[in-house]
C-alpha cells in the first residue's frame, strides 16, 4: 500500500488553483487563436485578440484572467490501493482555502444558499469521487464561473425525443445563453444516467482537452455538428455577432433507463479553465 501525506495534497491543490487562475491550459489558448483566425467579423476578430492578450497578460503578471475566480469543482480519482493520512475532503478544502488566499483570489462562495453569507475562504469545494485500480490519486480541478453556469439547463426528454430533440435542447439553451455568459464558450453535455449523473457528467466533459473528441464514433459526430449548428447562430465573441459562439463541444453519456432520456448542458466561459495533476 502507498501512503499519501495530508500536506501534500494540500500543497499540489493550493499550486492548482493559483496556477490556472493565472494561465490557461494550451489547448484553449491554440484554440482561441484558431477561431481568431477563422473569425469572418472583423469586430469578432478584434474581441478574440483582446482576449489573447488578457490571456497573455494574466500569465506576465500572475493575476487571474478573469475577476470570476470560480467555484472550486473537483473529480477525483482514487487508487483502491492507495492509503491517505487524514481526510481527503478536508485536505481538498483546506488547499482551496490555501491557494485562495495565497493567490488573492475572489471569495465568492456563501453558506447557505439563502442566507448568502460568504464563507470568505472560497469553500466548500464540490468534489466528485471514483475509485480505480492502481496506487495514485489523480485530481481534476476547475473554477467554474457562475456567468456562464447560471446559463446551464437540465432537461428530461422522452426516448422518442432521440438525437433530434438532444440537439433541439443543446441549440435552444445555447441561443437563450445568447452574450451571457462571455462568448466564445465550451459547451459541455451529458446524455443518460438520471437528473443528477447527467448534470455530472455535462461538468465532467468540460474537463476534456479542446482538442480531443470523443473516442465513440457518433458521439463525435454529434459533437462536430452541434459545433456548426452553434456557430451559425451568429452570437459570436462576447455576444456582438459573428462566426465564432463556441470553442468546442464535449459530450459524455452514461447508459440510461428505457423510459429515460436525460440531457444536460453545462456552459463554461472562453476562459475554459481546467488542470489536472496526478500525485
Amino acid at each position: 500500500m502507498r501512503h499519501i501525506k495530508f500536506e501534500v495534497i494540500v500543497e499540489k491543490v493550493s499550486e492548482m488553483c493559483k496556477k490556472i487562475n493565472y494561465e490557461l491550459s494550451s489547448d484553449v489558448i491554440n484554440s482561441i487563436k484558431l477561431s481568431r483566425d477563422k473569425e469572418k467579423s472583423e469586430l469578432g476578430k478584434s474581441i478574440l485578440e483582446s482576449l489573447i492578450e488578457n490571456i497573455d497578460i494574466a500569465k506576465e503578471k500572475q493575476v487571474p484572467i478573469c475577476q470570476d475566480t470560480g467555484m472550486a469543482v473537483f473529480f477525483v480519482e482514487i487508487g483502491q490501493d492507495l492509503v491517505i493520512a487524514g481526510n481527503l475532503k478536508d485536505a481538498i478544502n483546506e488547499g482551496v482555502r490555501k491557494g485562495y488566499e495565497e493567490g488573492y483570489l475572489r471569495k465568492s462562495v456563501v453558506g447557505d444558499p439563502l442566507i448568502r453569507k460568504n464563507t470568505d475562504d472560497n469553500t466548500p469545494a464540490v468534489i466528485h469521487y471514483d475509485f480505480v485500480s492502481g496506487d495514485r490519486l489523480k485530481i481534476k480541478f476547475a473554477p467554474k464561473g457562475f456567468g456562464s453556469e447560471n446559463m446551464s439547463r437540465l432537461k428530461m426528454l422522452k426516448p422518442s425525443d432521440g438525437v433530434e430533440g438532444v440537439k433541439k435542447f443543446v441549440l435552444e439553451t445555447v441561443k437563450r445563453a445568447g452574450s451571457n455568459p462571455c462568448p466564445p464558450i465550451v459547451v459541455g453535455v451529458g446524455i443518460g444516467g438520471t437528473m443528477d449523473k447527467a448534470s455530472e457528467i455535462s461538468k465532467l466533459a468540460l474537463f476534456r482537452s479542446l482538442d480531443k473528441s470523443s473516442d465513440k464514433t457518433h458521439i463525435k459526430e454529434l459533437e462536430d455538428e452541434l459545433l456548426i449548428e452553434i456557430n451559425k447562430l451568429g452570437i459570436g465573441p462576447q455576444g456582438l455577432g459573428g462566426t465564432t459562439t463556441a470553442l468546442a463541444v464535449k459530450i459524455e453519456t452514461f447508459p440510461t433507463h428505457i423510459a429515460g432520456l436525460p440531457v444536460a448542458v453545462n456552459i463554461n466561459c472562453h476562459a475554459a479553465r481546467h488542470i489536472e495533476v496526478i500525485i
